[in-house]
This record gives C-alpha cells, structure tokens and sequence, in this order.
C-alpha cells in the first residue's frame, strides 16, 4: 500500500489503546501498513495507557473511548496532563455530537467511528500535522 501521510508525519511511534485485543490487532495492521508508522505500544485499557505513556514517546494515541475502569476521555485527560502536545485520535462505536464536544475538552484532537474503521489512517495523518479531525 502506498503512504497518504504528508513527510513530515513520517517516523511515527503510535500507541493503540483498545480493550478489544481483536480490534487491537486490527488497527495495528492497519496502521502498520502504511510507511514508516509503527505501533511501538498497545494497551488493555487506560490505566495501562498512561503507564506505557509514562514510560514510552509516542507520537500519537489511538485511543478507544468505552473501556473497563478508565473510559477514553480520562485516559486522554490524564495524558494531556502529562504532556499537551501529544496527539489523541479517539476511535469509538459511540460516535455522536455530543462525545465529539467532550473529547475536544479534554484534548482529544480527533475522532472517528469503528464503523468507518479506513478513517483512522486519514484521522491520524491530520492529528500527527496538529490538525482535527471530527468524522461524526
């Protein structure tokens, strides 16, 4: 598969967060097929996340909103806490209006339906060039 993603998005460390590890498997190939992305991180849920965030640079999370324990909203919260300028690509079955106004409060810079599951190489591309993407 060719690469849509502008250069400078090139090189990209990637942590996908999913409670599905069927889901999790798919966004990294997904990912992971286009050049010089690579999924350097996957975790269970948001407390797992952010203790991966804490340890790892990544340049952008792939992030699940209904999760047990820490939903995606708090992961992202806790995060952006940690370091503002970390993209966040919400990718969620519960798409609505009203997620996307949360997820923009908490720093969220993107979200897209599962439904539409091709939009996330396009919605991590526009975050990774500090853009946003609202597909709902």
């Amino acid at each position: 598969m060719t690469s849509i993603v502008p250069h400078h998005a090139q090189g990209a460390r990637i942590l996908v967060v999913d409670d599905n590890a069927m889901m999790r498997r798919s966004l990294r190939a997904l990912l992971e097929s286009q050049d010089h992305w690579k999924v350097c991180g996957e975790a269970a849920d948001g407390l797992e996340a952010v203790a991966k965030f804490d340890k790892n640079k990544f340049d952008v999370i792939v992030l699940d909103f209904h999760m047990p324990g820490m939903n995606g909203l708090d992961t992202a919260k806790e995060i952006t806490l940690r370091s503002p300028g970390t993209p966040i690509l919400m990718v969620t079955l519960h798409d609505s209006t009203q997620l996307a106004e949360e997820a923009r409060k908490v720093g969220i810079r993107g979200l897209c339906a599962k439904a539409d599951i091709d939009c996330v190489v396009e919605g991590v591309a526009t975050v990774l060039e500090k853009g946003s993407y609202f597909k709902n």
